[in-house]
């Protein structure tokens, strides 16, 4: 698996429209072959401040970066960016998905 984490910083300005500028490209992307996961965070501390939390299968993150999709994102993302993007991007990560916290259950 394929495990990304991106944080974008918004310009003030665009910040309370940026989870729906990105919907399209977000549901775009949870429909693309190989994607295990993909999700939007805002900050708690820094209202311009998103984290998306990705996953795909080890062949399918070449596709991602290929489509349409994505091209149109990265064409339209720098006009409302405030920095360059940071990313964790690892490759090769064991399993296929999100697994249980055994430290942390339910109460009955």
């Amino acid at each position: 698996m394929i495990f990304i984490v991106a944080k974008f910083t918004i310009r003030p300005e665009h910040a309370d429209q940026w989870l729906d500028r990105v919907a399209d490209f977000t549901e775009a992307t949870r429909a693309e072959p190989g994607n295990i996961f993909f999700e939007w965070s805002r900050s708690v501390t820094d209202p311009n401040q998103f984290v998306v939390v990705e996953a795909f299968q080890d062949d399918a993150a070449a596709a991602h970066v290929g489509s349409d999709h994505f091209k149109t994102f990265i064409g339209w993302a720098p006009d409302v960016v405030a920095t360059t993007p940071d990313i964790v991007s690892v490759q090769g990560v064991p399993g296929e998905g999100w697994s249980k916290m055994g430290e942390i259950s339910p109460r009955t």
